[in-house]
Parts: structure tokens; sequence; C-alpha cells
């Protein structure tokens, strides 16, 4: 693991320096092709194969923009999702379709965040389309769930999440490394965001001036994690000291074990599987299993396990919510960038 104040030097070895050739070109590529939507478009991705607090932190920016009184539409590829094309998840009163259909981050984000629209296709410039098109009331901003590398799409404000237990993945690319993207890929951006942090308020300008030798010149700020309670039914809560099976499918499950010790609970068992499992049956049987020899009170999950697990399993299920939580000083600087976006000639 590395920290903000242990800065990797770019890598020079012969492979790094191919695939981070490779990304440069299709940069290039997609900025004679990427197509542009008719309303301001935001991005929120990360550089990690994964577990960079996006999920959260996109909840946490809709929610604001529909606050600022804006019809907000969130667009998301829908990963492992087994539906086609452009699909609707939500109006925003909740998800229509389940996470075999639209992925389970995108039912997720439905189920949170109300009073948003969200769509699911492999081409988000055809679903901001379809947004457009079909939606009332019609989208006045888009809002891109993991879409930094999507260049298909132009964006008009790229806001990347590095994670604090991890933000700068080694600073090698796979295969290699746990980065997709190299660091310097940085430099497209207009905000990094340090996710999972103390609330230092320095912390985020310490990110930003680490990313400076990559070509990055945006701002950086801290993003802290609050750790809602755990519910295992609506208005029925799962006490503080509760004796608990940790099962997640995530892509940093360690984070979600110190989130529950944290919060209180022993937790006597764990299951941890592939990030993004969709529980087969087999996985449920292996679930029931260790619960009936841990004695526990309740499996607890996180939120994006719990809509897959959901009426699958006749066991206490809890689930454990995450929120985002951007310093004050973000929200001023990205109602400031939203008020210039929307005036701007699309």
């Amino acid at each position: 693991m590395t920290t903000v104040e242990q800065t990797p030097k770019p890598s020079r070895s012969p492979w790094q320096l191919f695939y981070g050739a490779g990304h440069r070109l299709r940069y290039a590529y997609y900025q004679r092709r990427g197509r542009r939507l008719p309303r301001p478009v935001i991005s929120v991705g990360n550089l990690h194969w994964g577990g960079g607090g996006k999920t959260p932190l996109v909840a946490s920016l809709a929610a604001h923009l529909r606050d600022m009184d804006l019809a907000v539409a969130v667009l998301s590829r829908g990963y492992k999702r087994k539906g086609r094309g452009v699909q609707v998840v939500s109006h925003g009163d909740g998800p229509l379709l389940g996470p075999s259909l639209a992925g389970d981050e995108p039912v997720l984000l439905a189920g949170e965040v109300r009073g948003v629209s969200l769509l699911v296709g492999e081409d988000r410039y055809e679903a901001g389309i379809h947004a457009l098109e079909r939606l009332d009331p019609e989208p006045q901003i888009f809002l891109l769930d993991d879409g930094f590398s999507h260049l298909r799409l132009r964006r008009d404000l790229d806001l990347l999440a590095f994670p604090s237990s991890d933000p700068f993945a080694g600073g090698r690319l796979f295969p290699g490394g746990r980065l997709r993207e190299p660091l310097s890929s940085a430099s497209r951006a207009h905000g990094v965001l340090l996710t999972g942090s103390s609330g230092d308020p320095q912390a985020g300008k310490r990110l930003a001036e680490a990313l400076n030798p990559f070509g990055f010149r945006g701002q950086g700020f801290s993003s802290a994690v609050e750790v809602d309670r755990a519910e295992l039914s609506p208005g029925r809560d799962l006490p503080s000291g509760a004796r608990v099976v940790l099962v997640s499918a995530i892509a940093r499950p360690e984070l979600f074990l110190a989130s529950a010790q944290e919060a209180g609970f022993e937790v006597v068992d764990e299951l941890r599987f592939p990030d993004h499992h969709d529980y087969p049956e087999r996985s449920r049987e292996r679930i029931r299993e260790v619960w009936s020899q841990s004695g526990a009170d309740a499996v607890l999950t996180t939120s994006k396990d719990r809509v897959k697990l959901l009426g699958k399993l006749s066991l206490p299920m809890a689930q454990l919510p995450i929120r985002a939580v951007p310093e004050t000083a973000f929200w001023s600087w990205f109602e400031g960038e939203v008020a210039r976006l929307l005036a701007m000639d699309f």
C-alpha cells in the first residue's frame, strides 16, 4: 500500500511505457471521434481496477445536483449485466430492473438516490440520447458512473477518485500493477478526490500536489466515509455489538471488515467473493452453511451485495450503508463548475 506522501515515480519498464503509449493513442483517437451530448456531462471515475469509492461518490453528487433543482440522469455501463442495449433502470422512484438485467451498482444507486433518473447502456452517448427523447422531465445534466475511460462520449467535467488506502495502486499498469490507466491520465481530470480519507482538510491538496509531476493541474479535495445504521429491514436496525457473518463481493473487502468493526459489530466469520459476484445457488448454500455454524445474529453485507441477495436467503440479513462525504470546499468548487457548465452553449 502507498500513501499520498509516497508518490511513485513514472515507470521506465518497456512494457509499462508500451502500455502507456497505447492509452495515449486511444485518447488521441477518441479526441477526434468522441461524440457530445447537447447537455453538460460530468464524469466520475478512477485509474484503478475497482474499489476506488466511485459509487458512493456518484450517489452523493447525484443527490446534490438534485437538491440544486436540476433534472439529473445517471448513465452507467451496467457492468456484468445480462441485459443489452439501453435500458431505463429508474425514473427516480426506485429500481425498475433487478441486478441481473441492470447490474448491481445501478440498482443500488436507483434505490439510494430518489428523484434521479438512471439508465444503463454500453454506449453512454446512445443512453443519453435515449434519456433526452424518452424522459420527462428532460435531463438538464448527465452524470457518468465510472466514466473516465469511456472516451466515446465527451465530458465537460472529469472527476477522479483515489482511495486513501492505496491512492496510486503501486504506480504500475496491468498486468504488473493495479492501474488500468497510467497516472499521467490524471492530466485530463479537472478535480481529484481522496476517498475514504479521515477528514484532513489538507489531504486533497497533498493528493493534487503528488499528481503534479504527472501533468495534473486541477483541484484536489478529500472525501470522508460515513457508515449509516445497519438495517435488517425498514425501520428495524441491527444493534451495535451484534454478532455477524460478513458477506461481500467487492474489490476491497478489507475496508468493509474495518467499517463493520468500527461500527461495533462482532465479526465471527467472513465470506469474501470476487467483485460483482452474482451469488449462484452454490454460493448461497455456502453462506447458509457458515451461518448455521457461526451462532451469529445476522448476515451483514454491503448495500451492493444486498440487492443481489435480497429474497434469495431466508436468513436475518442486514446491510451496512456507506456514504461519501466530500469536504465543504469541494461543494463550493463543484457548484461553481456546474454553474459554468449550465451557462455554456450546447
